[in-house]
């Protein structure tokens, strides 16, 4: 497991649990903005799946990347459903075949929702 998140705090956090669950070797994060440095396709490669949860604006250039790479499962996390749609058509032009679309709830009473799929080729 590899983990990327630009918030330096979250990362720290990721890093201690991780630690504390005897997964210190295992489980790998790293600091990195993927808007403006997203995983290239090289780096993809030493991957298996990847799952992304980006913030609203989506993960337009991330998901090149991955688009380009020779991954064959992603999974996407989204909290837009404007950029979902953007990011799965990405995908899907791809060559990746959608799964079902499962929303999330994750909001009571709010008109805030999870979307997440996961997408084959």
């Amino acid at each position: 497991v590899h983990a990327v998140e630009s918030e330096e705090g979250c990362v720290a956090a990721l890093r201690r649990a991780a630690g504390r669950a005897g997964l210190a070797g295992r489980v790998g994060a790293e600091v990195r903005d993927l808007e403006r440095n997203p995983l290239t396709p090289e780096e993809l490669a030493r991957f298996d799946a990847v799952l992304f949860d980006p913030p609203r604006a989506g993960a337009r250039e991330q998901v090149a990347c991955v688009a380009r790479s020779a991954l064959d499962t992603v999974v996407a996390v989204s909290c837009n459903p404007a950029t979902f749609a953007r990011d799965a058509r990405t995908l899907i032009d791809a060559g990746f075949r959608m799964g079902p679309v499962t929303p999330v709830d994750q909001f009571p009473w709010s008109a805030h929702v999870e979307l997440v799929a996961a997408f084959r080729r």
